[in-house]
Formats: C-alpha cells, sequence, structure tokens
C-alpha cells in the first residue's frame, strides 16, 4: 500500500523494550486473503497524510485504529479516517501503535500512552517542517483505540518515558469514536480490558485506566459518536465521559445512533452514516478548521 511507504519509526529508541526475536508483526486476513488489520506491532510507526494547502499552518489529527488492544483496524479506521481528514483540510497522521503485550514490554499497561504521547510531542516538534499548527494537534480513537485516545486526553501529565524535551503531551481536541472508556466491570470491553490490563488487574489500576474518573478542567474539548445498539461497547462508556467532561465544564459534544452497533467507522448506513458531517461542523464551530 503506498501510503505505508511514507511510514516513519516513531522512536529511536523504543523505552521500556523487551527484545523477542520470536515476537513478530503479522497481518489479521479474511477469508478472501484480504487485509482486516495488523497484530503483534513490535515497531510503532506515524503515517503522514499531509494536505497540500501551504499557504497556512494547519491543524492536524493523529488517528489510533481500534481492535481490542489485539489488532489494528489500520485500513478501516485509519487510513480511509486520514482521507477523509484530508479531503475537510486537515492532515493526519495514522498511528500504527504496540499492542500491550508482556513478550514485548516491561509495563504493557503503558505501552500504547507511551506511542500517543510520542506520538502528539513529534507533531509539535516537526510543526514547521510539516506546516502544523502546534496549538490545533488533535488525537481520534475508534474503540478501544478511543480508550487510547482518551487515556491521552486525561493522562498526558504521566511521565510513562524520559524525554529531556519540555513539549506538552496534550492533545488540543479529541474525538472518540464508539470508545472503550471504562475499565470498570459491567461497562468496559472485556477483551480491552484483559488485553492492557492483564485478567488479574488490580483496583487502582481499573480506576486509572477508567478515563471518565481522571477527567478535569483541563481534558481536551471533546467530540463523542457511539450507537445505542453496540453490543461490544456499552453506549454508557461514551455517556459517562461525555457527563464528566459536563461537569468540569469542558466543551464537549456528542451524537448517540439508534443503531449501528460497533465498528461502523465513517458510517454504514442509517443514520450513523451522518457522523463525519456532524464532526466536520463540531471542528468549524471549534475554529479548528476555517471554512474559507
Amino acid at each position: 500500500m503506498s501510503q505505508e511507504s511514507s511510514a516513519f519509526p516513531l522512536w529511536s529508541e523504543i523505552p521500556g523494550v523487551i527484545k523477542n526475536d520470536t515476537y513478530k508483526e503479522e497481518p489479521r486476513l479474511d477469508a478472501q486473503g484480504n487485509r482486516t488489520g495488523i497484530r503483534k506491532v513490535i515497531e510503532p510507526t506515524l503515517i503522514p497524510f499531509l494536505v497540500e494547502n501551504k499557504s497556512s499552518k494547519n491543524a492536524a489529527v493523529i488517528i489510533c485504529p481500534g481492535g481490542g488492544y489485539a489488532v489494528l483496524s489500520i485500513d478501516k479506521e485509519g487510513i480511509n479516517v486520514a482521507k477523509w481528514f484530508n479531503s475537510i483540510g486537515i492532515s493526519a497522521f495514522v498511528l500504527k501503535y504496540r499492542l500491550p503485550a508482556d513478550a514485548i514490554m516491561k509495563d504493557k499497561t503503558v505501552g500504547p500512552l507511551q506511542d500517543a504521547q510520542e506520538a502528539i510531542r513529534t507533531l509539535r516538534r516537526n510543526a514547521v517542517k510539516w506546516n502544523l499548527d502546534v496549538t490545533k494537534i488533535g488525537i481520534m480513537g475508534f474503540s478501544a483505540g478511543g480508550h487510547l485516545a482518551s487515556t491521552a486526553s486525561t493522562h498526558y501529565e504521566d511521565k510513562v518515558y524520559d524525554t529531556k524535551e519540555d513539549i506538552s503531551a496534550r492533545p488540543d481536541f479529541s474525538m472518540l469514536i464508539y470508545p472503550v472508556i471504562s475499565m470498570e466491570k459491567g461497562i468496559t470491553h472485556n477483551g480491552s480490558k484483559e488485553s492492557l490490563l492483564g485478567k488479574t488487574a488490580s483496583d487502582d489500576l481499573i480506576i486509572k485506566y477508567s478515563n471518565e474518573k481522571a477527567v478535569n478542567e483541563k481534558t481536551p474539548p471533546t467530540f463523542l459518536v457511539h450507537a445505542t445498539d453496540d453490543n461490544a461497547v456499552p453506549v454508557e462508556n461514551s455517556i459517562n465521559y461525555y457527563l464528566a467532561l459536563k461537569k468540569n465544564k469542558v466543551p464537549a459534544e456528542m451524537h448517540l445512533y439508534q443503531n449501528g452497533g460497533h465498528g461502523f467507522g465513517l458510517g454504514t448506513k442509517g443514520t450513523n452514516t451522518d457522523w463525519p458531517t456532524a464532526c466536520e461542523h463540531w471542528l468549524v464551530a471549534n475554529k479548528i478548521i476555517v471554512k474559507k
């Protein structure tokens, strides 16, 4: 795929890495042999999709694909979405983040967050080269990628790796699409929880990564999308995060659709196909993009 030929490594030295020669990245294929995702990510990368506009500094979004912290749906919830962002004048970077794995990480609970924080810092560090506005660096996540994006939005001050630079890891805005938010029993997505925290997670760890509990007045403005009939990730994940944002007076907008189930990407059928348009309106209303 031509887009991925431009991917570049996120780190010169991956933090907390365990060298493991038997652990290899592999594609997930459907019955026809088409790639539907990537498993066992060892080397995190960013795939840049820069808009052609050179006349002004552009907003940019880091996209975190979903897949239960076990696989990355990098085409449907990454590359396709990046192309859509380009169509509305936003540069996008698809984050191929490491999936939590004891085999390659000293602490798998922070591996994905390390990658998300470094991705945000990478965009700010290279803003001049890529023609980006450092005050308009956002993050978007789908499903478990939504958990990562909401973690980046609430745990941006966590020191999860050593950095000599004083570059903020706080996203300026976030967009969470059918996100996993909570790790609490009865509301979480168990697959995501077990992948990230293990099967015997402590109460403290569960609370820490239940991101609705970590919202404060500095949490970035947020756009949320969910389907009421989502049987994989209950809609309460988005609702509870939204209520926490509202309580802390953080600008927030939420779109709940009657149906769509889970994993509808940019929209499949029915009213959920309208969410990208609603998202564009939200980006304009919040002056992240300016309509000519």
